[in-house]
């Protein structure tokens, strides 16, 4: 049974889509499961392709994370069993695409995630929210819900571009709804040492990030590709593989950084 006060809520953040954000919060989270930590996963992409990259069906659902954003309905209520160890996920549906328009004209409407975790604490070691690629309502309520934020950056030409907007945002949430929130951690995906390219952005990425950055890096392989379309995170769909290794590697540093 987790621990009520040491619930640590990371929320996987990067306004720019396609850097590995849900491989990440997929395999991270099934990584810290295999051990022995209870964790939940609340996808927060309209896409739902954490819900489905864990193989689980969200269209099967009465209620999903828009209600509990919207009407309410204590996240308790919504968390799924995946199959895999001491893993669950409070699943995304389609409903989610209309849901910052809705929360709009909503009282404290950017507490609502913060306010449905209550009923989930001491339940879980670790939460992991899937945010969306942009920096609206939806990833502001992740935001004043966490305690840490774990940005994934792809190793490529404009891997920076956008991080200062996203440091924009965390200060403002910060300062007015969060005060302890804070880029915790920023992994470098989609790795190839081969590439001069990656070389050099890991370099800058050093520069602009020394503490936050994690010595564990994530290579591009096919094996990570694949996996989510076999619903299953990389530790389970190849647990041998490069990326599942560094997938447990992430972990360590999560539980003891």
């Amino acid at each position: 049974m987790a621990n009520a006060s040491a619930m640590r809520v990371f929320a996987v953040a990067n306004q720019k889509g396609g850097v590995g954000k849900t491989t990440t919060t997929t395999s991270l989270g099934a990584a810290l499961g295999d051990k022995g930590f209870r964790v939940l996963i609340v996808d927060l992409d309209p896409q739902g392709n954490a819900t489905t990259g864990l193989g689980i069906d969200g269209r099967q659902f009465e209620k999903s994370v828009y209600d509990v954003l919207l009407n309410d309905t204590p996240m308790a209520d919504i968390v799924e069993p995946t199959g895999f160890n001491n893993l669950f996920v409070a699943p995304a549906t389609l409903d989610l695409a209309g849901v910052e328009q809705e929360l709009t004209s909503v009282i404290s409407r950017e507490l609502r995630l913060k306010k449905a975790l209550v009923s989930v604490e001491g339940e879980f070691d670790y939460v992991l929210i899937d945010c969306p690629p942009s920096l609206g309502l939806i990833t502001i309520n992740a935001f004043a819900a966490a305690t840490d934020i774990l940005v994934p950056v792809q190793t490529e030409f404009y891997a920076l571009e956008g991080l200062t907007q996203l440091k924009r945002i965390v200060d403002l949430v910060q300062k007015n709804l969060n005060p302890q929130l804070k880029i915790s951690k920023v992994v470098l995906t989609m790795y190839d040492a081969r590439n001069t390219l990656s070389v050099d952005v890991a370099e800058e990425v050093r520069r602009h990030f020394r503490d936050e950055l994690c010595k564990t890096v994530i290579p591009r392989t096919v094996r990570l590709a694949e996996a989510p379309s076999f619903g299953q995170p990389i530790t389970v769909f190849d647990p041998t593989s490069k990326g599942a290794k560094a997938y447990r590697a992430l972990a360590e540093e999560i539980i003891h950084g």
